[in-house]
C-alpha cells in the first residue's frame, strides 16, 4: 500500500486546460516551416583564428595537414581535384620542390587531365621556372596534341618571354597537327605583329591548300586571303587569289559569297567591265535560289554605274526568275501566272508574251468544277483582251474566244462573261450578225440569267425590240417564277406605250403557280396601274391580293391609297377598309400585326379624325400583359419558366372577364397605395414612378392563368385574387 501510495505522488498531475477556446494568433504548419528555413540559412559564427608562435607549431601543423591531404588522397586517388588542392597548398607554403612532386604523382595517376597540366605549368610560370614550364608544355603536347588549350598557352608564354623564334618553332609543330581555322590565323596574325608579311602569306597559303577536301565552308578563308593581300597593297596578288579561288571550287562549287566578294574587290579598283562581266557570269551558273544576295548586289551596283537599260534589265531578269520557279513548282497557281504575264507584257515584242500565254492557258484545271474554273478563265480573257488592245491583232483575238468556249464544258457549266466579251469584240469590229450568232448560241446551249440579262441589254442599246420581246419571251419560257423578269418585260411595254400588252403580261404573271417574289410583283402591278390612273382596277388588284393574304400591309397600303385619291368620301373610305383590316384580323395569330393595324389606325385618327373616332379606335387598342409559360427541353423535360408579354383586346368576348379582373386589380393597388401614403411621408419623385411602373405591368390574375393550361401564375397573380375576394 505504502508503495502504491509512492508511485501515485512521483506521477505529475496533469494540469486541466481552463479556456479551450483558440488563440488569437493561429500558427499555421506552412509558417513553421518558413521559419525553419530561415533559420538554416542563418550563418554560424566562423571558427576561431590559429596563431602559430614557434617553429614546432609550425611543423606540428603542416604535419598535420599533410596527413589530412594524404589520407585523402590514399581514400580516393582518382580524384584529381584532391591531388590539386594538395599541391596549391605546398605551393602556398613556398615549397616549390615539394609541390612538384605531387603534381608528378598526380599524373602518374591520370595524365590526360588537362586541368591538372594548366594547374602544373602555371605554378612554374608564377614561380618563373621557365625551364620548368616549357617542359611541361612540351610533354602536354607531345601527350595531348590536339587539346588547343596547350599550344595557345605555350605560344602566349614564349612570346611574353621575347622568344620570337621558339614561338615560330612551337606554331610550326602545331600546324603539322593540321589544326581547327582558328589557329591557322592566330598563327596569320603573329607573323603579321612583326611584319612578316611572307611568312604570312605562306602561311595562308598552307592553309588554303591543306584544306582541299572541305570544299565550299572554306571559301570565306580564300576571301581572307584576298582581302589580306588587298590591305597590305597587293592588288594583283588579291585579284590572282580570287581567280585562282574560282578556278579551284569550279562549277561544282558555286558559292555567291565569293563572286560576291571579288565583285566588290573589282569595285573598289573602279573596273566596272570586270565588275559585270563576274555577276553575269555567276548568275548563268549559280541556281536561281541560291542567288538572291547575288542579285541584290548586282542590282546596287547597277543603279550606281550602270544605265536606265541595265537596272531593268537587271530587275526584269530577277522578276522573271522568280515566277518561272513559281510555276514551274506549281503550274496550277493561277495567281503567279498573272503577276508573270504581267510582267512580260512590258516588253515591246508580242511573241514572248504570246508564248507565256499559250504556256499559262495550256494548264487547264484538272476538275470539271466551276469553282476551280474561274481564276483559269481570266486567262483567257486577259489573252484576248492583249491581243485586242496591244497587239491590235482582231483575227487572232477572235480565235482565241472562239477556243476558249470551245473548251468550256458547257454541260456541266459555262461562263456567261466569255460569250458577252466575245459579243461586245464582235459588235466592236462592226460585225452584228457574228455577234447576234455567238450570244444566241450561248443561250441555246447554256441558257443563264446573266447571258440573257446581257443580250437584252445589248439589243435595247441597238433599239430592237422586236428581238427584246423575243428575247423576253425565251428568257421567261427558261425561268417563269423570275419577277424581275416579268417587271422588266412590262416596264418595257409600258415605256413603248403599250399599256394593254403590260397589263396582260403582269396578269400572266400573277397567275403563274411559283413566283420568287410575288410581293414585289403584285407592288410593281399596283404601282402601274395608279400611274395610269385607274384606282378602280386598282381597288380590285388589292381586293384580289387580300383573297391570297391577309397581311396587315397588304391593309395598311390599300388604306393609304384610298386615303391618297383627292375625292370628299376618302376618309370614309380609308376608315372602311381599317374596319374591315380589324374584322379580317381578328382570328390572326400574330396579335403584334393587329396591333400594327391599331396603331395605324390611330395615327390617321390622330391626323385627320374627330373626338368620337379617336375614342373609338382608343377603346379598341390592347392591354399589355406580362404572363409566364412553362418550357420543354428537346427531350420532353421541364426546362422551367420564361416571361413574355400578351395583347388582350376588348373586342375579344373572350377577354372580356379578364379585363374587368384587371380594372378591379388596378383600382385595389391604387386604394393600397394611398392608404401607404398616408402612414409613410412621402420620398419626392416616388410616387410617381411607382404608378407608372404598375400601370406598365399588370399582371394576370392566377384562375385566368390556369384557364390557360400551359401558363404559370406569378406572385402579383396571387394579389389579383385577393383583391377579387375582398371586392
Amino acid at each position: 500500500m505504502a508503495s502504491t501510495a509512492a508511485g501515485k505522488q512521483r506521477i505529475p498531475k496533469v494540469a486541466k486546460v481552463k479556456n479551450k477556446a483558440p488563440a488569437e494568433v493561429q500558427i499555421t504548419a506552412e509558417q513553421l516551416l518558413r521559419e525553419a528555413k530561415e533559420r538554416e540559412l542563418e550563418l554560424l559564427p566562423p571558427p576561431p583564428k590559429q596563431k602559430i608562435t614557434d617553429e614546432e607549431e609550425l611543423n606540428d601543423y603542416k604535419l598535420k595537414k599533410r596527413k589530412g591531404f594524404e589520407d585523402n588522397i590514399r581514400k580516393n586517388r582518382t580524384v584529381i581535384s584532391n591531388w590539386i588542392k594538395y599541391a596549391q597548398w605546398e605551393e602556398s607554403l613556398k615549397e616549390v620542390q615539394r609541390a612538384r612532386s605531387i603534381y608528378e604523382r598526380a599524373l602518374d595517376v591520370d595524365h590526360r587531365n588537362i586541368a591538372l597540366w594548366l594547374k602544373y605549368a602555371e605554378m612554374e610560370m608564377k614561380n618563373r621556372q621557365v625551364n620548368h614550364a616549357r617542359n611541361i608544355w612540351d610533354r602536354a603536347i607531345t601527350i595531348l596534341p590536339r587539346v588547343n588549350q596547350f599550344w595557345y598557352k605555350y605560344t602566349y608564354m614564349e612570346e611574353m618571354l621575347g622568344n620570337i623564334a621558339g614561338c615560330r618553332l612551337v606554331f610550326e609543330r602545331w600546324m603539322e597537327w593540321q589544326p581547327e581555322e582558328q589557329a591557322w590565323h592566330s598563327y596569320i596574325n603573329f607573323e603579321l605583329r612583326y611584319k612578316e608579311v611572307e611568312k604570312a602569306r605562306a602561311t595562308y597559303e598552307r592553309y588554303i591548300l591543306s584544306h582541299e577536301e572541305q570544299g565550299s565552308c572554306y571559301v570565306k578563308n580564300w576571301i581572307k586571303y584576298a582581302r589580306f593581300e588587298e590591305k597590305h597593297g597587293y592588288i594583283a596578288h588579291g585579284r590572282r587569289v580570287f581567280e585562282r579561288a574560282v578556278e579551284f571550287f569550279g562549277e561544282d562549287i558555286m558559292d555567291e559569297q565569293l563572286f560576291v566578294a571579288f565583285a566588290k574587290f573589282e569595285e573598289k579598283q573602279k573596273e566596272f567591265e570586270r565588275v559585270r562581266v563576274i555577276y553575269k557570269y555567276a548568275l548563268d551558273r549559280i541556281p536561281k535560289q541560291q542567288a538572291q544576295e547575288l542579285f541584290k548586289t548586282y542590282t546596287v551596283f547597277e543603279k550606281r554605274f550602270g544605265d536606265r537599260r541595265g537596272i531593268e534589265d537587271v530587275i526584269v531578269s530577277k522578276r522573271r526568275f522568280q515566277y518561272e520557279e513559281e510555276v514551274k513548282a506549281n503550274p496550277h497557281n493561277y495567281d503567279a501566272w498573272f503577276d508573270y504575264l504581267r510582267l512580260v507584257e512590258s516588253d515591246a515584242d508580242p511573241d514572248p508574251v504570246r508564248d507565256v500565254y499559250e504556256r499559262a492557258i495550256a494548264n487547264v484545271p484538272p476538275i470539271q468544277e466551276k469553282r476551280h474554273w474561274r481564276r483559269y478563265i481570266y486567262l483567257w480573257i486577259n489573252y484576248a483582251l492583249y491581243e485586242e488592245l496591244e497587239a491590235r491583232d482582231p483575227e487572232r483575238t477572235r480565235q482565241v474566244y472562239q477556243a476558249c468556249l470551245e473548251l468550256i464544258p458547257h454541260k456541266k457549266f459555262t461562263f456567261a462573261k466569255m460569250w458577252l466579251l466575245y459579243g461586245q469584240f464582235e459588235i466592236r469590229q462592226k460585225n452584228l450578225p457574228f455577234a447576234r450568232k455567238s450570244l444566241g448560241t450561248g443561250i441555246g446551249k447554256c441558257p443563264k440569267n446573266k447571258l440573257f440579262k446581257g443580250y437584252i441589254e445589248l439589243e435595247l442599246q441597238l433599239r430592237e425590240f422586236d428581238r427584246c420581246r423575243k428575247l423576253y419571251e425565251k428568257y421567261l419560257e427558261f425561268g417563269p417564277e423570275n419577277c424581275t423578269t416579268w417587271i422588266k418585260f412590262a416596264e418595257l411595254e409600258t415605256i413603248l406605250g403599250d399599256m394593254d400588252r403590260a397589263r396582260a403580261i403582269y396578269e400572266l404573271a400573277i397567275g403563274q403557280p411559283r413566283l420568287d417574289m410575288p410581293e414585289v410583283l403584285w407592288k410593281s402591278y399596283i404601282d402601274f396601274e395608279i400611274e395610269q390612273e385607274e384606282y378602280e382596277k386598282t381597288r380590285e388588284l388589292y381586293r384580289r391580293l387580300l383573297q391570297r393574304t391577309q397581311h396587315v400591309k397588304v391593309w395598311i397600303s390599300f388604306a393609304q391609297f384610298e386615303l391618297s385619291l383627292e375625292s370628299k368620301d376618302r376618309l370614309a373610305k380609308c376608315q372602311q377598309i381599317y374596319e374591315e383590316a380589324n374584322k379580317a384580323m381578328r382570328n390572326c395569330e400574330e396579335k403584334e400585326e393587329r396591333l400594327m393595324l391599331l396603331e395605324s389606325w390611330r395615327d390617321l385618327e390622330a391626323e385627320f379624325g374627330t373626338d368620337i373616332t379617336r375614342d373609338r379606335v382608343r377603346k379598341l387598342l390592347p392591354e399589355k400583359v406580362k404572363k409566364r409559360r412553362k418550357l420543354q427541353a428537346e427531350d420532353g423535360s421541364d426546362a422551367g419558366w420564361e416571361e413574355y408579354y400578351d395583347y388582350i383586346f376588348p373586342e375579344d368576348s373572350a377577354n372580356q372577364p379578364n379585363l374587368k379582373l384587371l380594372a378591379m386589380a388596378k383600382m385595389w393597388k391604387k386604394q393600397k397605395q394611398q392608404e401607404e401614403e398616408l402612414e409613410q411621408p412621402e420620398e419626392p419623385g416616388e410616387s410617381e414612378d411607382s404608378e407608372d411602373s404598375e400601370s406598365e405591368k399588370v399582371e394576370v390574375p392566377e384562375h385566368q392563368e390556369e384557364q390557360k393550361g400551359a401558363e404559370a401564375p406569378t406572385e402579383q397573380d396571387t394579389y389579383g385574387d385577393e383583391k377579387k375576394n375582398e371586392s
